[in-house]
């Protein structure tokens, strides 16, 4: 089957009449990938495409850029040269039509599926048509992984926690041998064995110490610099993935102390934070495994009561966890009651991580993160068992 008879047998499945994408400058990249387009190309003025439920898509592009939607085989295309031409050509396309997905988000609940500016939601409703979200089509068909991918996304998480233990080892050979150990020559270090796992990133990782741990998005900067040493508190945020450009990430956070003994706040507060953790995982893998539905919110509610419970409510800061894609964040549904709203239910082939955190400012910070697929029925743990206790460095990696 096609992907748009795929698309066209989702849409019937959940009564809608169809699925108008709709494009501007590139202003909805998930539109390219969806339709399986190219991306590359001028692309300067406004398209259309129209999935119905039941006949043929038909694409409504400029005169300018007639050819824009040529990829899409056994399409209908009406070619517009005006502003009045083209809602004209929308109005004939929509007639008939009562409920239709796009893609927005109501209040941009979504803000991660929200590609529609509101004054083109508006012209769509003016033609006598409901528009509601395309978050769960946009799921469907964007984050649902092949089995091939999710293959990947696991080899990716295990090598990132191979690179786990080399980075920590590095620091606890640096400070015995007081060579120059830093927050920055360290992230170089993880860049380093990254690449020589043949493993990709778009962005560095996150190596932050003591204090700098209590900002969720740390990075480094060589001329502001902080050292690594003995007592200090230490968290690795990394992240990769293959380089095949469909190749999925895999995303993980460690903590590790470096020093022989934790300090019992510190181990403290980490134990909160894997219990948080514990219970999102146990919440997803039990729903999936009696084959009854989660959402994300419900996934984040369960880390975040744990949290509450302990009296650290106000320094859990971020959603439990993101969708993980051919990006890092992903399009999927992500584990968010907090920052988003996103009532998405977790599903299969589809791959995300869970990752909750407390942040002391002026003190130090905690997460621990680890990434999780449902795939046949069943929610795992990649590159397992998860982090429970801050690593002691030099104890461990004498």
């Amino acid at each position: 089957m096609s992907r748009i008879a795929e698309i066209s047998t989702a849409l019937a499945e959940a009564s809608l009449d169809g699925w108008l994408f709709y494009d501007f400058r590139m202003s909805d990249p998930l539109a390219y990938r969806i339709l399986g387009i190219p991306a590359k190309g001028i692309t300067s003025r406004r398209w259309f495409y129209f999935i119905p439920a039941e006949g043929e898509p038909c694409a409504i592009v400029s005169a300018v850029e007639a050819h824009r939607l040529d990829a899409l085989a056994g399409t209908q295309r009406i070619v517009y040269r005006s502003e009045r031409e083209m809602s004209a050509a929308l109005a004939g396309l929509l007639r008939g039509r009562q409920v239709i997905a796009m893609n927005y988000s109501p209040e941009c609940a979504i803000p991660y599926v929200s590609r529609v500016d509101a004054g083109t939601v508006e012209l769509v409703r003016s033609m006598g048509v409901e528009v509601v979200t395309a978050a769960d089509l946009i799921q469907r068909f964007e984050a649902v992984l092949t089995p091939a991918q999710i293959a990947g996304h696991r080899r990716a998480a295990a090598a990132l926690r191979d690179i786990v233990n080399q980075s920590f080892a590095e620091i606890s050979r640096r400070v015995r041998g007081h060579l120059p150990c830093t927050e920055f020559t360290m992230q170089n270090f993880v860049l380093g064995r990254i690449a020589a796992h043949n493993l990709h990133t778009d962005e560095a990782p996150i190596v932050a110490v003591n204090a700098n741990a209590a900002n969720p998005h740390f990075s480094p900067l060589e001329e502001k610099d902080t050292p690594i040493r003995h007592g200090d508190l230490v968290l690795i945020d990394l992240f990769a993935k293959e380089c095949d450009a469909d190749s999925i990430y895999g995303d993980l956070t460690w903590m590790g102390f470096v020093g022989e003994n934790v300090p019992e706040a510190q181990a403290t507060v980490f134990r909160i934070v894997a219990e948080a953790r514990d219970a999102a995982v146990a919440l997803i893998q039990s729903r999936v495994s009696a084959g009854r539905p989660v959402s994300g919110e419900e996934a984040d509610r369960a880390a975040r009561m744990v949290i509450e419970a302990a009296g650290f409510g106000d320094e859990f800061v971020h959603r439990t966890g993101h969708s993980i894609g051919r990006e890092v964040h992903g399009t999927g549904c992500n584990l968010d009651s907090l920052e988003t709203r996103d009532h998405r239910m977790l599903i299969e082939r589809t791959c995300f991580s869970v990752e909750p955190g407390i942040y002391l400012p002026g003190k130090f910070g905690v997460r621990s993160e680890l990434d999780m697929t449902i795939e046949d029925g069943r929610a795992e743990v990649s590159a397992a068992p998860a982090q429970h206790e801050i690593i002691p460095i030099m104890t461990r990696y004498a």
